[in-house]
């Protein structure tokens, strides 16, 4: 019997680019990631380049099911067009069309990178077998993707979910969004280097000031880096406290570069959890770790094909 064609998994993020195949079983092989960040202020068409190049590496010349893609928000759904906060070079870009007319024939959808992350999850990770998700990715931005009785919940615009943007501080830092006080204006990766870098902290002379070095900085005992992360932390279980009494969820996934510092953000997310989330259905929602790691976004594209209706809404292509 022939193997089912795989999968082209793309996953869209603000600091990097990353696709592989996807079989049917959400086993990941011949994953690439590059920078997603052009050379050249506005430059979109580089970037597209750069990812058809890494698409084409990827592929190489292989037959593919369809085309399942996260990308960072917001974008226009099902329309797939992509304005994401952390990538200026793209506003209003076609990224769904440009898609089809690449790979003709199969389909190809695509999703706000938060809602692929839940789906990951929810299909072959943390959630598996949790009918009430959010799936929250705490990186180069903050996002969310939701899953309601077994179904994900898109919205009108494909938006749904999107928990960077509860307000955690209403007098807090100024967000991308234009509002002030979001979650992702306290708690993004450059959010709290930036906050780190303000009290003290001092990245090693091996390492850039960013997200990653501030998480093993945190992990190797550096106070400052530690706060850095408490705070995001703290931001992040306010939220989900207001996230759970609304939507009844069973589990929150939690994952992204930020969620590698482990319990230096959990535990602090769980106790601000605990004292906002009075009511019982609301307190009853776990905050865990999201299993899949980097691969959570590019397994939750394939399912967007692989899975058939079970994660994208017929007459939705």
């Amino acid at each position: 019997m022939t193997p089912a064609a795989p999968v082209l998994a793309v996953d869209v993020g603000g600091t990097k680019l990353a696709a592989a195949l996807v079989d049917d079983a959400g086993g990941v092989r011949r994953r690439h990631e590059v920078r997603s960040q052009p050379t050249s202020t506005g430059a979109g068409d580089e970037l597209w380049s750069t990812l058809l190049g890494l698409i084409d590496e990827v592929v190489d010349g292989q037959r593919v099911a369809g085309v399942g893609v996260g990308c960072g928000g917001p974008a226009r759904w099902p329309e797939g067009s992509v304005s994401p906060l952390n990538i200026p070079a793209w506003r209003d870009f076609p990224l769904r069309a440009r898609l089809q007319e690449r790979f003709r024939g199969v389909p190809v959808r695509l999703v706000n990178d938060a809602i692929a992350m839940a789906i990951g999850e929810h299909w072959e990770g943390a959630a598996a077998g949790d009918r009430n998700v959010l799936g929250v990715v705490v990186s180069t931005g903050v996002g969310g993707g939701l899953i309601l009785d077994g179904r994900v919940r898109f919205g009108p615009t494909g938006n749904a979910g999107h928990v960077g943007h509860i307000v955690v501080e209403a007098d807090g830092p100024v967000c991308g969004c234009g509002g002030r006080g979001c979650l992702e204006a306290v708690a993004r990766g450059p959010a709290i280097v930036r906050w780190a870098l303000d009290h003290g902290w001092e990245a090693s002379s091996d390492d850039e000031p960013d997200g990653r070095a501030l998480v093993t900085a945190a992990r190797d005992g550096d106070e400052v880096a530690r706060a850095a992360v408490c705070r995001c932390g703290e931001a992040l279980g306010v939220a989900l406290a207001s996230t759970a009494h609304l939507l009844d969820l069973d589990v929150v996934a939690v994952g992204g570069g930020i969620a590698n510092a482990g319990d230096l953000l959990f535990e602090p997310a769980r106790a601000a959890f605990a004292r906002h989330a009075r009511m019982d259905f609301a307190s009853r929602c776990r905050i865990v770790p999201a299993t899949l790691g980097p691969d959570a976004g590019i397994v939750g594209a394939a399912a967007l094909v692989a899975c058939g209706d079970r994660y994208w809404p017929i007459g939705a292509d």
